[in-house]
């Protein structure tokens, strides 16, 4: 079709009817139509658990530590015992494992010489002084996101972790727990896309779950959250950096600003980011601003440019009819493949447990994971502050 025959075919349909003039095979390149596949799990016998440490969790005050006991779980740990700040929190939490035994203290925990592995989902801000005594009694540690909420208490994480040579592991669960984000590291480290040289990440989240608590006190607050790019960003910037492989990346700009919450004056429901990564250039965006009517927490979506395609993940949803999520979209020079990613295997469980045994790093890069801890801390502290007028 030439282009004006293109423009009069566009002006007489008019938009509205575009969509439904054209047949499906009509999105695909050339009209060659989208292939659809199945994901295997693809897990080798190497991702499966074949060690076994003892673990226990030293403040859980917030819920992903059901997602991080899960993946301990799955990969060989053992569950020990457990302390909660929040008495109604570990009421709830060993009645979902009774195999964890109350903790009086994180002391308990930490004095404890047959525990290897502490987890924590406590507020934010405690979370590196947690690690920091975990590692110093001999103890490897997976902190939920933020693991980090200052560079000041980065440099002694990275100072005790040189001095001991213990892990300590931030959940970046949004790629790491995400099945279609795994199955996108397989494609990109399969060369599917060429290079990577860009990422977008669009991470919105709901702010309050229906019939749920109202949010505690510390969510409100930067200076116990570390503020909404070092949460919830950190997850995006994780995945940059692995995606890219880029080891050397400097904040370009960055954003945050409070648009509709003045009720919580200092609190930021929205944030953006653009890296440049010596492998790569990224953008991400962050707000709080999911509606009720999604059904899901949040429409997370990533989009990868590579050199001779491009990867689009739709996490968690999608939209327009697909059930569940873990929808992946392939795009490269011969065709054009929708993959169902809802049955991959979640390799990092078994990898930490065995990093644990072994001493290798093939679930979490240590570099890496404290390299986006101190990028989403940089954009934070440069962030310019958002005005919008009434």
């Amino acid at each position: 079709m030439d282009m004006v025959d293109r423009r009069s075919f566009l002006k007489a349909v008019g938009s509205a009817g575009l969509l439904s003039a054209l047949p499906e095979t009509a999105f695909a390149a050339d009209g060659r139509g989208v292939v659809h596949e199945v994901a295997e799990p693809g897990q080798d016998a190497a991702a499966r658990p074949k060690y076994s440490v003892r673990f226990a969790v030293a403040g859980m005050s917030h819920d992903h530590i059901y997602g991080m006991v899960g993946a301990m779980l799955r990969g060989g740990g053992e569950l020990v015992s457990v302390y909660a700040a929040e008495p109604e929190r570990g009421a709830e939490f060993v009645k979902r494992f009774p195999q964890a035994k109350q903790a009086a203290s994180v002391e308990e925990i930490l004095n404890d010489p047959s525990i290897q592995l502490v987890l924590s989902s406590a507020v934010p801000s405690e979370r590196a002084p947690i690690g920091i005594r975990a590692m110093q009694h001999g103890k490897d540690f997976l902190s939920d996101k933020p693991g980090v909420t200052t560079l000041e208490q980065l440099a002694e994480v990275r100072r005790v972790q040189a001095e001991t040579k213990r892990i300590y592991g931030i959940m970046y669960s949004e790629r790491l727990e995400v099945r279609a984000a795994v199955k996108a590291g397989e494609l990109v480290q399969a060369g599917a896309i060429g290079r990577v040289i860009q990422t977008i990440n669009i991470a919105p989240h709901l702010i309050q779950y229906p019939n749920q608590p109202p949010r505690p006190e510390w969510f409100w607050d930067p200076a116990r959250n570390g503020g909404i790019l070092t949460d919830i960003g950190s997850h995006q910037v994780d995945q940059f950096l692995f995606y890219t492989g880029s080891k050397k990346v400097e904040v370009v700009a960055s954003q945050v600003g409070n648009v509709n919450h003045p009720q919580h004056p200092k609190f930021q429901d929205f944030g953006n980011v653009m890296l440049q990564g010596d492998r790569g250039v990224g953008y991400v965006r962050v707000d709080w601003f999911t509606p009720d009517g999604l059904g899901v927490w949040g429409d997370g979506r990533l989009f990868l440019l590579g050199t001779e395609g491009y990867i689009e993940l739709r996490k968690y949803v999608d939209i327009v009819g697909r059930k569940g999520g873990n929808h992946l979209f392939v795009v490269d020079g011969k065709q054009t493949r929708y993959i169902d990613c809802g049955q991959v295997e979640l390799p990092f469980g078994p990898q930490f447990i065995s990093d644990i045994v072994n001493r290798t790093e093939t679930g979490q890069s240590q570099t890496q994971t404290l390299l986006a801890a101190e990028l989403v801390l940089k954009a934070q502290e440069r962030a310019s502050l958002l005005h919008f007028s009434a």
